[in-house]
């Protein structure tokens, strides 16, 4: 199992106890490197229409925001989705 997949079973299993680096690592493998690095807030283009990003930002104890967790989840459920032709 790669380190990714470990991450993504993980944050699937505890989204309220992600740590930021381990989503903000998972984003990048799927959206590639975020827009905006120097801000707290970390933006992901996403390939499909509509709202074509991914925005996540760092809590002040260095987790991930469990609401933006949860649509992190959604957004590489709907990737996988559409490259297995579902959707």
């Amino acid at each position: 199992m790669s380190k990714i997949e470990k991450i993504l079973k993980e944050v699937a299993v505890s989204p309220k106890n992600v740590k930021f680096v381990d989503l903000a690592r998972l984003c990048a493998h799927y959206f590639g490197e975020p827009r905006n690095k120097g801000t707290s807030h970390h933006v992901y283009k996403t390939p499909w229409q509509g709202d074509p990003r991914v925005n996540i930002q760092k809590s002040q104890d260095g987790k991930a925001k469990p609401y933006q967790v949860r649509q992190v989840l959604e957004a590489i459920r709907k990737m996988e989705g559409e490259d297995n032709g579902e959707l």
